[in-house]
């Protein structure tokens, strides 16, 4: 093997739990066939708002989400699986509902993760899904982002959730990041950056400065998730609304509605707080995959030469009509935008494999389906195996030997600090080894 085949993907969720009898389904069918196309050797899946908005209601919908991937026979080689899915809502000041699932290989060996609590790699075998209150998992970090970040929300579940590997030598973070989005298309179109913009880069900000500066060696690493990037909202309207005419609709003294009008009197644009309704709303951001707006997409900028991001060539990953019937449509609410993202450190491009026409594909799931109001976007990489690139400190690894003992002790001490947990063992059909279950939840 000449690289290791990784495939990244970022999917915001939330919108298939809400209605699971057949988008639960659907989207699967799409993951699975990308993958199946793609052919890696190690997958990382970030997903956000797991369980959905109504996350009281629909978080029992996660458990078949879970069992569809991992009884796949396009995973059946898979055998080494981890999964951590943030689900406690009873927890709000830590609730993030982030869900992180990794997928490897079984050609795959010397597989470790990091203990962020011992400050060692360990051996990673066999499957294991942690969910409910995940807090004393010691193989990930998962931070919520300081509540003054976003005041207009008493709870908002926004953070992040990383996990570190080390494969054949070569180490690399994965982060799973969820940042703030527009509430109001008014405010966002006042100024750019608008407020929204401001607080998302601070957020962003605020996480890789703690990567750097925190007491773990610094390593190459991936960051991927719903970034919720929105593009200049009144350099969108200002090109969309070139020769009409603006009316404003006002209630109790504010502007409830705004139309854009041309020459011959019919509504070019409809413009509301939570409204942005193009006459050729299905087809102007569609049409030669939506590139008339990257010079819109501005929000990256300011992170240029700290984090990279391959060229994108695929239309707006937001926001898509939740109707089955209409999956290529976009709803008629914001200004459609390449929220969902796959971005890269300085060190981890420089593990990225790109001599070959077809090293890397940067696209999005399920382009002609209904995967939620969030398309799936994907990254497949080759990355240099042995490549030593952690910045100072020695990071200890233990041997296989003692991966037993590791995940007993682990849970031993959850138990000893009088935590309910509940452990199950379950076999899943075409699994080659059963699935350890660590739930602890008081949900």
């Amino acid at each position: 093997m000449a690289g290791l085949p990784v495939v990244l993907i970022t999917a915001n969720v939330g919108s298939i739990f809400e209605e699971p009898k057949n988008m639960l389904k659907i989207w699967t069918e799409e993951f699975l066939s990308t993958i199946t196309r793609l052919d890696p050797k190690f997958i990382a899946l970030h997903c956000q708002e797991v369980g959905g908005k109504n996350y009281e209601q629909s978080m029992r919908h996660v458990e078949e989400f879970v069992r569809l991937l991992m009884s796949s026979e396009e995973l059946r080689l898979f055998d080494k699986v981890r999964v951590y899915l943030d689900e406690d809502f009873s927890s709000p000041e830590h609730f993030t509902a982030l869900g992180n699932f990794y997928f490897v290989h079984d050609s795959l060996k010397d597989v470790f993760l990091w203990d962020f609590k011992d400050g060692e790699f360990l051996p990673v075998n066999g499957k294991e899904v942690h969910s409910g209150n995940i807090e004393t998992v010691s193989t990930k970090e998962k931070a919520k982002f300081p509540q003054d970040f976003f005041p207009e929300c008493k709870w908002s579940r926004k953070g992040f959730l990383r996990t570190r590997w080390s494969i054949s030598g070569t180490i690399f973070d994965m982060i799973n990041i969820h940042l703030f989005h527009d509430a109001s298309n008014f405010i966002a179109m006042e100024t750019f950056p608008s407020v929204y913009s401001k607080t998302r880069r601070r957020a962003l900000e605020h996480t890789l400065e703690r990567f750097h500066n925190d007491q773990y060696p610094n390593a190459p690493y991936f960051v991927f998730g719903d970034f919720n990037f929105r593009t200049d909202t009144a350099g969108v309207i200002k090109k969309l609304t070139e020769d009409t005419q603006e009316s404003k609709t006002s209630a109790k003294g504010s502007i409830s509605k705004m139309q854009f009008r041309n020459n011959d009197d019919d509504v070019v644009l409809t413009l509301g707080k939570k409204e942005f309704s193009h006459y050729k709303h299905q087809n102007v951001f569609i049409e030669n995959e939506g590139q008339w707006l990257r010079e819109y997409d501005k929000e990256l900028n300011d992170f240029n030469g700290r984090l990279f991001e391959f060229p994108i060539k695929f239309i707006p990953s937001y926001p898509f009509e939740e109707d089955i019937q209409e999956g290529t449509n976009y709803m008629q609410t914001r200004v459609p935008a390449w929220c969902d993202r796959i971005l890269l450190s300085s060190t981890a491009k420089q593990l990225v494999q790109n001599n070959q026409p077809n090293d890397v594909e940067y696209g999005i799931v399920g382009p002609t389906k209904c995967m939620g109001d969030h398309k799936p976007v994907y990254l497949k990489v080759n990355l240099a195996l042995n490549a030593d690139m952690v910045e100072n400190n020695h990071m200890e690894i233990q041997s296989e030997n003692n991966s037993d003992s590791i995940i007993k002790g682990n849970l031993q001490e959850i138990l000893n600090n009088g935590t309910a947990t509940i452990t199950r063992y379950i076999h899943i059909k075409h699994a080659d080894s059963s699935v350890k279950i660590f739930r602890e939840t008081t949900v």
